[in-house]
């Protein structure tokens, strides 16, 4: 009875914290860079804030830069400070 009681015990414990876990959000950024390989199949890594920072990371070991397709940019606007009025 207690190697029962205790897969039962597992199998209650891993059902529980399956039911946690939540799929992570995907992080899209703008930049995408095309690593160069013999065949043109070195890889991409869509991970770059900028273009500078793409270029910077395939510089010497060949390959492009090139916009993310996917990238819808930044979820809402960021609101635009308040003028003052000047009374002259």
């Amino acid at each position: 009875m207690t190697r029962f009681n205790t897969a039962l015990f597992a199998a209650i414990a891993i059902a529980a914290l399956t039911g946690l876990a939540r799929p992570a959000a995907a992080i899209e950024y703008p930049w995408c860079a095309q690593y160069g390989g013999e065949d043109g199949d070195g890889g991409r890594n869509c991970g770059f804030v900028s273009r500078e920072q793409c270029m910077e990371t395939i510089r010497g070991m060949g390959g492009f830069c090139d916009p993310n397709p996917f990238y819808t940019g930044p979820a809402e606007r960021p609101a635009k400070p308040a003028r003052k009025r000047r009374n002259d």
